[in-house]
């Protein structure tokens, strides 16, 4: 899990990888940490394709933690409607009620500060931290944790690896020097689109050659839909 040589040719094939197959998303155009915020608690079970429409809208009504925190909290679980999960909006217009009050409207960069809002958790500290602030900072959801344990672990992976310090720091260990946003971001892409909980698409899996799990499904099947 830790051999250097193995560690940068997963790194060097996920970003050429994510250079040819990486969605195009609208979050991934800004560096704002407001918009980025509010695409992850958006994307928090919820799948792309139905968040991309609610998030310009949302952007649209709300374009600051200002706006949005001067907003009713009604009005904003109405405009949340129908993405489901309603403690989301109420978390995120008390985040910007926060940031507002404590921060004067600028987001922390900071993790431990970024944990002591109600609704940010581990992974969108992590992803707040490389996807705005550009931070080597690792992630860790469904998606990532398939695609690490899989990769590296195979298919005794829950044995070999138990606990949640464990996978963050398998997850740490791989972010390259300063590529943490295109690094994180295809660790996502890769295991929405390619490395699925059904079908993965092992035939042209540029992992194949070093994957612990290889092959768990061949031929490979078109691509699939899946949270993210």
């Amino acid at each position: 899990m830790t051999d250097e040589r193995l560690r940068r040719r997963f790194q060097r094939r996920l970003l050429t990888w994510y250079r040819r197959h990486g969605r195009d998303l609208p979050w991934r155009r800004t560096r704002d940490p407001y918009s980025i915020l509010v695409s992850e608690i958006m994307l928090q079970q919820t799948q792309v394709e139905r968040v991309i429409p609610k998030y310009h809208e949302f952007l649209r009504k709300y374009p600051t933690f200002d706006a949005l925190a001067r907003a009713p909290v009604r009005e904003v679980k109405r405009t949340w409607y129908p993405l489901g999960y309603n403690t989301r909006p109420v978390h995120l217009h008390g985040i910007a009620r926060e940031t507002v009050a404590r921060y004067n409207g600028r987001l922390p960069d900071d993790e431990r500060a970024l944990r002591q809002f109600k609704g940010i958790g581990p992974y969108t500290a992590g992803a707040l931290l490389s996807f705005a602030f550009k931070r080597d900072a690792p992630i860790l959801d469904t998606n990532v944790r398939r695609v690490l344990g899989r990769v590296f672990l195979g298919p005794r992976r829950l044995k070999v690896l138990r606990g949640q310090k464990a996978w963050w720091d398998l997850s740490a260990a791989l972010v390259p020097k300063g590529k943490a946003y295109d690094f994180n971001q295809a660790l996502m892409d890769f295991g929405a689109t390619w490395c699925m909980p059904r079908n993965p698409r092992c035939l042209p899996c540029p992992m194949k050659a070093f994957c612990k799990s290889y092959p768990l499904s061949l031929p490979s099947p078109p691509l699939g839909r899946g949270l993210r």
